[in-house]
């Protein structure tokens, strides 16, 4: 049995861990409102935008707009979204996971570039030598999430969309965890360019209504304004959703250890206790073994 000095320091240990892991669970919980009350706001706009967009595409046809371009897949872009910080579950492992598979996997035998916002990310790939798009933009990635804004996020996703027209990639894609309750965090891969047309992403679910727009004032308008500003839309709801999920993972992953912390504390104070009562009981036996022998 451990000595109960040793007993005694572990408790101390244990004890402020805990309070550590409380406090950054109570900040994430804050930070999480906001985030999550920023997500559920712009989604309904995000979503019906890219319904709009996806419509569009299906009246203009390819030869109208550059970003609805199909061409022969040999150069794919993955835009890894990730998190700063760790301590937050399986949030940035999922995501980087996902990458991993689709690089080795299903583009085995493609040029991918990687476009990691988000340090952890960052790290991993840089690590292990997997090739980056635009080092330009680092300063502009690292800063991302002290001020999560429509502002700071444009121009990322404007490079990536003048990438896509000179034809650096011939498809986008976004990988990153869906915010759907503070417990749940799904990871998803999206199709950001070429912009697919409504009856080819609806073609095998229930959904099959495609919608015909009257153009006012022309078409040459909605395809140099609409749609980036609605690609600009798409990608800064994929930044809002992984930051709110990162804030649900942290917490949920802050509260667990709390948790945890209580049963090890728990099972030490009853260690302890065991270890104090047993150190007693042998003082007494001793005191009582030696006024047993000055009798004798």
């Amino acid at each position: 049995m451990a000595s109960l000095k040793e007993v005694r320091n572990r408790i101390t240990s244990v004890s402020s861990t805990q309070q550590i892991t409380s406090a950054m669970k109570m900040v994430s919980a804050a930070k999480l409102r906001r985030a999550q009350d920023a997500i559920v706001q712009m989604r309904p706009y995000a979503d019906k935008l890219k319904e709009i967009l996806e419509n569009l595409s299906s009246s203009l046809g390819s030869s109208d707009s550059a970003f609805s371009k199909k061409r022969e897949v040999k150069k794919v872009l993955l835009v890894v979204i990730t998190s700063n910080r760790g301590l937050c579950g399986g949030f940035n492992a999922n995501v980087i996971k996902r990458t991993v598979r689709l690089a080795n996997n299903e583009y085995k035998n493609h040029k991918v570039s990687l476009l990691c916002i988000g340090k952890k990310g960052t790290d991993f790939f840089k690590k292990n030598n997997y090739p980056f798009f635009d080092g330009t933009l680092a300063k502009e990635i690292s800063s991302l999430f002290d001020h999560v804004t429509f502002e700071h996020i444009a121009p990322i996703a404007e490079a990536t969309m003048n990438a896509f027209l000179a034809s650096e990639f011939d498809k986008v894609e976004l990988i990153y965890n869906q915010f759907k309750n503070a417990a749940v965090q799904v990871t998803v891969t999206e199709q950001f360019l070429p912009v697919m047309p409504a009856e080819t992403l609806h073609s095998t679910s229930k959904k099959k209504h495609i919608t015909d727009y009257i153009f006012e004032p022309d078409k040459e308008f909605i395809v140099k304004d609409l749609i980036p500003r609605s690609l600009k839309t798409q990608f800064y709801k994929a930044i809002l959703d992984s930051h709110a999920s990162e804030h649900g993972a942290r917490m949920t992953a802050m509260h667990k250890a709390t948790d945890n912390a209580k049963d090890i504390l728990r099972n030490l104070k009853l260690t302890y206790n065991k270890a104090r009562q047993a150190a007693i009981t042998n003082e007494i036996l001793e005191i009582v073994g030696g006024a047993e022998a000055l009798k004798g």
